[in-house]
């Protein structure tokens, strides 16, 4: 009789919530280890099975430690990374967040992670899995920062998965990322903000960049200011909320046969405004003496578009609209920006390297680095380390053209004198 079949006959019951080890009539040794309880009360027991004794022992051994420390996967049946990428998606993700970060969640799972590595089991999901598939983005050509953009977005999912009891551990903790490369700050000389506020002083919704230049508004902030959070006789405004880019959903019930952004009966499927994501986005902002007249100005042009439109205005208070009343759209008010900079003949840049502009132009008259920050609306220091060499370097060029102007180089003798032996 051979060590299996005498294990096998002579099987004892063992304690109740005691792990099981014996030999099957299928050839594999099998083993059962009670983890916990299920949801409905009932024992959750976890089997496994090899063909060796010893290999088994070592597999049960693992599965009560794991019990032990509490890193046992919750029981239920075994996802697919894109299964619980999906729900998480849904149904975790999308009541938590902001609709901009849920929408660039969206693409990452739809576009890169599901495609990439959604066929993997979700426990047997390694760090090396996910390593491959950043190098595998980058090599078919996405970006460093797309890359990385996806790394925090499958850790966030995951470490949700490990918090339910889905998962063990987070392998996209231990995954090294794509390394980044540290934007670079570009901001615009005095002379050129001078320029362009030159030029902005008589454009329509000229006070739109005038505020981004000397205040550093963001984008969204700046177009979704309203008349009431501007004190013009006190000089003051109060950031409160930021525009969002409009989405669109089908009005036809889509049986137009096209995107919903150009269905003919497209209704808009998202709010205009949010609240300023952080306690340090919603502020009060001084306004410079110029840039209430600026103001003042832009109001009187704007009711006499009022009153041009009549009965086609539509009245919602914004400050900065288009010649109806209505709020800019962001991709209009962008080639804006980018006709103004060819005008005033400045380089090619970015909108937020308007902001920049102004954050470097207050750091550089040595503002207080707690008011820089509420005036940006920075809710962390980390962004100032960031301005402080461009900073460094203004000064440094100050200082030296400074230097050269009192104290001038002594001239050379043209004709020395000669000395004796």
């Amino acid at each position: 009789m051979t060590e299996q079949e005498d294990t096998s006959k002579k099987r004892t019951r063992e304690p109740n919530g005691a792990s099981s080890i014996y030999f099957g009539k299928d050839g594999y040794w099998h083993g059962r280890v009670t983890v916990g309880v299920k949801d409905d009360g009932s024992p959750d027991r976890r089997h496994v099975m090899r063909k060796d004794r010893n290999v088994l022992t070592k597999a049960v051994r693992k599965l009560e430690r794991e019990r032990d420390q509490g890193t046992v996967r919750k029981a239920g049946e075994r996802q697919r990374v894109r299964d619980w990428l999906t729900h998480w998606l849904e149904n975790i993700a999308k009541p938590s967040v902001g609709e901009s970060t849920h929408s660039g969640y969206r693409v990452d799972v739809r576009v890169h992670l599901i495609p990439g590595v959604g066929a993997h089991w979700l426990d047997k999901l390694q760090p090396e899995h996910l390593e491959r598939f950043y190098a595998k983005m980058q090599k078919n050509g996405s970006s460093a920062g797309t890359a990385h953009h996806a790394h925090r977005t499958v850790r966030a999912a995951l470490n949700e998965a490990v918090r339910r009891g889905h998962l063990a551990k987070n392998p996209a903790v231990l995954a090294k990322p794509p390394k980044l490369t540290e934007e670079e700050i570009e901001p615009y000389s005095v002379e050129e903000v001078r320029r362009l506020m030159k030029l902005v002083a008589e454009r329509r919704n000229g006070a739109r960049w005038a505020i981004a230049l000397a205040l550093g508004l963001r984008q969204g902030e700046v177009l979704a200011l309203r008349w009431s959070d501007i004190d013009l006789e006190a000089g003051a405004l109060r950031v409160r909320r930021s525009l969002l880019r409009p989405k669109y959903g089908h009005g036809c019930g889509g049986t137009c046969g096209r995107a919903p952004g150009y269905c003919p009966e497209r209704a808009r499927a998202n709010p205009k405004t949010k609240k300023t994501k952080s306690a340090a986005g919603r502020r009060p902002i001084g306004l410079p003496g110029p840039l209430v007249e600026l103001l003042r100005r832009h109001a009187a042009v704007q009711e006499q578009e009022r009153r041009a439109a009549r009965d086609r205005w539509c009245e919602e208070g914004w400050v900065f609209t288009d010649p109806f009343g209505r709020e800019l759209n962001p991709n209009t008010d962008y080639r804006e920006w980018k006709a103004l900079l060819s005008e005033a003949g400045l380089r090619e840049s970015r909108l937020h390297d308007a902001r920049h502009t102004a954050a470097t132009v207050l750091l550089i008259l040595e503002i207080p680095d707690r008011a820089v920050m509420g005036l940006m609306g920075w809710s962390s220091s980390s962004m100032l380390k960031r301005y402080q060499h461009v900073v460094e370097q203004v000064r440094d060029g100050v200082a030296d053209r400074l230097g050269g102007l009192i104290w001038e180089p002594p001239e050379e003798d043209e004709n020395p004198r000669e000395t004796g032996n």
